[in-house]
């Protein structure tokens, strides 16, 4: 399982997936921070079977709730997820999509967040997700370690949690 974490920690809620990254490190899973950029992305998930994906996203549902999405069976319209990012997450699925390039199994966790300016701090809503996601991923990780074959499977729908 290779797990990404998307975000800029001095960009507000946008710091949420970083944050995540941090707290599944000091667990002891391993987890790589990057820029949330639809092409660094595929990159990143080159040639992994499994992959999980955070990131920071705004729906218009109240701060903190958390989402998460099969990425292969997901379909993101463009501005179903603004990122902060430019051409961020779902534009990464849209063109690995066409490009052939999507991990076999690709799970999507989204933190509503609103404050994204340089300069502002996490908000506290955020950060609540942001311990419900890192409790989540290392469980499903640490599962993955066994004999069990991966982590709880999504709906074809997406789903607040």
């Amino acid at each position: 399982m290779r797990i990404i974490c998307c975000g800029n920690p001095e960009r507000g809620d946008d710091g949420a997936g970083a944050l995540v990254a941090e707290g599944l490190r000091d667990s002891g899973v391993e987890a790589e921070i990057r820029s949330g950029e639809a092409l660094d992305l595929i990159e990143a998930w080159s040639g992994a079977d499994h992959v999980v994906v955070v990131d920071s996203v705004e729906t218009g549902a109240p701060r903190g709730t958390l989402w998460r999405w099969d990425g292969r069976k997901a379909s993101f319209p463009s501005d179903q997820l603004a990122s902060t990012h430019g051409l961020g997450v779902s534009a990464a699925i849209r063109l690995a999509r066409v490009l052939g390039r999507l991990p076999e199994r690709l799970q999507v966790y989204g933190i509503e967040g609103r404050r994204f300016e340089h300069g502002t701090e996490v908000s506290p809503e955020v950060k609540l997700a942001v311990e419900q996601v890192v409790r989540q991923i290392g469980a499903a990780y640490r599962l993955s370690l066994s004999s069990w074959s991966g982590c709880p499977s999504f709906d074809d729908t997406t789903t607040s949690i």
